[in-house]
């Protein structure tokens, strides 16, 4: 299949659209894409979506924008703009204001900048001490864009908001000066949306270094959901699959780390192929995901996700938490709701798809996972821990919050006991340091 790309100004023209939402439907899709990226393209189109009844499909509320991700004044205040004809300027200035007010840095982000001799390396992240995250400067698009992307600012144009970095010697220098690093994550945008002779500039560099406490690259893609032609049909797919064959011969560890939402992603002979050509080359897949409201909040839709995921040789690895930025009002699941959905999707599958963790949260202390509910003293409360930690003695350390069955993230929690949770001192600290450092 030929790739075909779908975005606010040519969404129109796909038939689906014409023949199953009525213009209004349309509307609410081109006010809603003036502040949040839409992009789309055929295989989702016509693969992938249920268009019998596309407003209550998981798929195309995944990739289509809805009409709720903006609260209703903002809505209202660019589609008037829309229909009075307001200059391009004017309208992006209006998404502009509004996409600032969505907290577009969670996870204290900007903190996690490292620098070595004086240079900053902005096209990567290093917050937990084993591993660094490093977005390819050519890597900063995707096949076609989730609606609830937590880096939705990489694509709507607003440059100190993105992440990217094209030299690769020195986050090579870097690594090399951090023997705590033990694992690379290739992340993005997509990259692999790149050309295989492009990733290859990045890639070829690290294994030429031969960085002897360097064990695991990771690559953090949704093109086995959104275009799994990458590995079959494109026209450099052959060269892709080889170089996932050096790495592997390179001696590292080549993990997939593939964005799944929804089974529907998996149900495609297209899917299934690519999966094996990637198992095939030596790399292990794990599959990930966050839980969303409107897209995949039941333990249903995950057990069977999951069952299907280890049926396909894939290891189920992570439930996320929707982060505090963008529409999080219209995907965000309470933390108290989704641990009951992954607990009875969790005792539902067999133990070889218990290796997924979660619920968890991104947070700026670092990945917070909430256990369960329990009771202390005929209170009830909730049950937490550290799966990642900026300090990493934080990590698997449970430690307790009052009860919330509303609370969404957590600096909407409050102490069990005391005024303050046992790391927030420490992370006080941290960040101020951190704050200083990047001055």
């Amino acid at each position: 299949m030929k790739y075909r790309s779908y975005t606010v100004h040519n969404f129109r023209e796909i038939p689906q659209v014409k023949q199953k939402l009525t213009p209004e439907q349309q509307f609410d899709i081109e006010v809603v894409a003036q502040v949040f990226p839409f992009k789309t393209n055929n295989y989702v189109v016509e693969k992938l979506i249920n268009w019998e009844n596309p407003l209550e499909d998981p798929i195309f509320r995944l990739t289509f924008p809805q009409k709720g991700m903006l609260l209703e004044e903002d809505y209202n205040e660019i589609a008037r703009l829309l229909k009075e004809n307001a200059p391009k300027e004017t309208i992006r200035e209006k998404a502009n204001q509004i996409r600032m007010k969505l907290n577009p840095h969670p996870a204290g982000q900007k903190y996690n900048i490292p620098e070595i001799n004086g240079v900053k390396l902005h096209g990567a992240q290093h917050k937990y001490r084993e591993t660094i995250l490093f977005f390819p400067k050519q890597g900063q698009t995707c096949h076609a864009y989730c609606t609830f992307c937590f880096r939705w600012p990489q694509f709507v144009g607003i440059d100190e908001l993105k992440f990217a970095m094209k030299e690769v010697q020195v986050l090579i220098d870097y690594i090399k000066a951090h023997p705590e690093i033990t694992d690379l994550l290739f992340t993005g945008g997509d990259p692999l949306i790149m050309k295989t002779k492009i990733l290859r500039q990045y890639i070829e560099p690290i294994l030429e270094a031969k960085i002897p406490h360097l064990k695991t690259i990771r690559i953090g893609s949704k093109a086995l959901a959104f275009w799994p032609y990458r590995f079959t049909e494109d026209d450099d797919a052959e060269d892709l699959l080889k170089l996932f064959r050096e790495i592997r011969e390179a001696g590292y560890h080549l993990a997939y780390m593939a964005h799944f939402n929804h089974y529907q992603e998996l149900g495609t002979e297209e899917v299934e192929q690519a999966v094996e050509k990637i198992l095939e080359t030596g790399a292990v897949i794990r599959t990930q995901s966050p839980i969303l409201r409107h897209i995949n909040d039941s333990a249903e839709v995950w057990s069977t996700m999951w069952k299907k995921q280890v049926q396909m040789n894939m290891i189920p690895y992570y439930m996320f938490m929707a982060r505090d930025t963008g529409a999080q009002h219209y995907f965000g699941v309470p933390l108290v709701r989704a641990w009951e959905i992954f607990r009875k999707a969790y005792y539902s599958v067999s133990g070889i798809a218990r290796t997924v963790k979660g619920p968890s949260m991104s947070a700026t202390p670092g990945k917070v996972r909430i256990l369960g509910v329990s009771e202390i003293n005929g209170d009830k409360v909730m049950v937490l821990d550290f799966l990642q930690g900026r300090n990493p003695e934080w990590v698997g350390k449970p430690f307790f919050a009052k009860y919330d069955e509303n609370a969404m993230w957590l600096d909407e929690l409050e102490p069990y006991q005391g005024d303050k949770f046992f790391y927030e001192d420490e992370l006080k600290e941290m960040l101020k340091t951190e704050e200083k450092v990047s001055l």
